[in-house]
């Protein structure tokens, strides 16, 4: 029983060492490096359109992949950077670029935050101010002050 156990132990040993030595580096898809270099650079700006909070680069979208594979299309064609983010913004519009340039249609969302993080600001230094009103000390009236004194004299 101890042998086999020995065996496999062994067995599985071999078989892990084995992928270890036979794996290899990924290759790039494209052989002229320059182009991987703009792919990657390009992936990096652009947002993947179906999970939003993640660039191209990050993203394994179906999608994303599609929309780097048409990057790199673009880029073996010899297109610049700007030629290819000009032709994707024509087609998807600004919402493509990760950081979208700031115009008329996009200032929301580069003032939006800041709006949001004053409004917070303010809303709380209104409602310190208002709690702090309310936990002022106000003086005992006399007849308060008669019966802190009675039950104080109870306890005594």
């Amino acid at each position: 029983m101890k042998v086999y156990s020995i065996l496999r132990l062994a067995l599985a040993c071999l078989l892990l060492h084995t992928t270890i030595v036979l794996a290899e580096e990924a290759q790039p898809l494209e052989a002229n490096q320059a182009i991987e270099v703009q792919v990657q650079r390009l992936s990096e700006e652009l947002r993947c359109l179906v999970c939003q909070n993640q660039t191209l680069a990050d993203s394994h979208a179906d999608l994303a992949l599609d929309l780097k594979r048409e990057i790199r299309e673009m880029a073996t064609k010899g297109m610049s950077d700007k030629e290819i983010v000009d032709y994707l913004v024509e087609r998807y519009g600004d919402f493509v670029r990760y950081r979208p340039p700031l115009k008329s249609s996009t200032v929301l969302l580069w003032v939006g935050p800041f709006g949001l993080l004053l409004a917070g600001g303010v809303g709380l230094f209104l409602q310190l101010r208002r709690r702090q009103t309310m936990t002022t000390d106000a003086p005992l009236s006399a007849e308060e002050a008669r019966k802190v004194s009675e039950l104080l004299d109870k306890e005594s």
